[in-house]
Parts: C-alpha cells; structure tokens; sequence
C-alpha cells in the first residue's frame, strides 16, 4: 500500500496496527517489541502502544515471559468465517469465462463434496459439446478430469483414504478401473500440473483439468471440455498453455 493510497484513508492507526500484524504473521519466530520497532519503521512507544490496543481486542498476544508477540486467537473465527461464506466462483467465473472465450469451447467449474465433483457451472462455448453432467449434479472423481487433477493434490493418506470408500466402475470402455494404473496416473498429473480425461467419464468427450489450490486448501477445479473429434496435439497445447494463466490468475486472487 502506497503512501499516496494511505492518505485518503481514515484511521492511520489502523494501517500502522495492520503493518505490525503483517510482520508478526510473516515473521519466521515470534517478534520482540524492538524487532517489530525495527522493521515496521516506528518508534518503539508508538509500536508499544499499538501492541498494547491489538491485545486488548484479542488480535495479538504476548508471551510474558520471552516478551514475544505472536498473533491472537480471534483471527481462527474470523478464518472460520471466511471458510463458509467463500464462494470460488465469485474469482473464477470471470476469468473462466476469458477462457471459454480464447478456445471456444466449454468450461466447468466444480468442487469436491463426499468424496465426487459436484459441479458449480458450466460456461458454454458457441460450439457446444453435450456434457451428461448437469449443475449441481455429481461426477466420479477418478474418472473425471476435474476429480483426477484434484486427486492429485492429496497426500498418501487421504488418497488411501478416498480409495478405501469407493468403488471403481467402468462408465465407458476407457474408464480406468485399476487403482495401481490410477496412482501412476495421478503421479503423471501431478508432475505436469493438469489431468486428461480421455473418454473416460462420457464417450466421445476429452476434457483437460486444472485444480485450483493454495498450499493449505484445495479450493476446486475446472475443466475445458472438447468433443474428441475436435482435438489435436496443436490445438491442446494452446488450450493447456492458455488455461496454466488463468489457474495462476484464480489462485492469486484467493
């Protein structure tokens, strides 16, 4: 936040409280008074004083002992809070949209409920495939691009976990029922960062997918849908490389 920006603001304070916050999130130990003085650019009293406030509404803490500052336990409702009233499609739809545009063909956008896809939209293109899918409706996740690319974000465990639940059935002749080829497809997906559904989920559809995840969250995927006889190595590599942009566009927008 620019110094010009700052000044049409109310409450300069607030701005100063939420610098130090800011430091003590991304400090790698918790910060001394000094150590936050130091880097915050304040005086030590001015800083005191802000620490002093910020702990009284629960924002910061102080260990008394190493005279440390870590940040407060409210912010775990507040995350809570942002948690339920999030919504992906607030960021992706405009930017998903971009890209229905730029290939001219249909995108979903889907999110994982009990253990499927569950799909949130679909923008369709002018040339529109028909997708069995419907908004609202559910997709199997190990044989949709959109669930394969999101399988690929979970660790041993949570993958053990999800096979353990489910059983594999084949949906079309090349749905891929073997939980071994599964997993070495998965470690595919995850090295060149987007999952092909070749078929697998509807007859005569190709669908590529991206997943839409922070470090810490798993937020959901989409997915551009091509009848298969439009596709080629050409025209997949412009669909891949297009779609890579707008995934990085979502997720720093989360």
């Amino acid at each position: 936040m620019t110094e010009a920006t700052t000044q049409n603001l109310y409450g300069g304070v607030l701005i100063k409280g939420k610098q130090i916050m800011d430091f003590i999130l991304e400090a790698q130990t918790a910060p001394t008074l000094k150590q936050i003085s130091d880097q915050v650019d304040m005086t030590k009293s001015t800083v005191l004083k802000i620490l002093k406030t910020l702990e009284y509404c629960g924002f910061v803490r102080r260990n008394g002992e190493a005279k440390q500052y870590y940040l407060g336990t409210v912010f775990l409702g507040y995350a809570q809070k942002v948690d339920e009233t999030f919504d992906i499609r607030q960021i992706a739809l405009p930017l998903l949209s971009e890209l229905r545009d730029q290939t001219g063909e249909t995108i979903n956008l889907g999110i994982i409920e009990d253990n499927t896809i569950t799909l949130l939209e679909k923008l369709e293109s002018p040339q529109s495939v028909y997708l069995v899918s419907r908004i609202g409706g559910g997709m199997n996740m190990y044989s949709s691009a959109m669930g394969k690319v999101t399988l690929a974000q979970y660790d041993s465990k949570k993958l053990n976990q999800y096979f353990s639940k489910i059983t594999l059935t084949k949906l079309t002749p090349h749905t891929v029922t073997s939980e071994a080829k599964l997993r070495r497809n998965l470690v595919e997906i995850r090295q060149q960062g987007y999952s092909v559904d070749d078929e697998e989920n509807q007859p005569d559809v190709y669908c590529i997918g991206f997943s839409i995840a922070t470090e810490n969250k798993v937020y959901g995927a989409f997915s551009i849908s091509i009848p298969k006889y439009r596709v080629d190595q050409t025209k997949l590599a412009a669909i891949v490389k297009r779609a890579k942009v707008i995934q990085k566009r979502i997720i720093a927008g989360i």
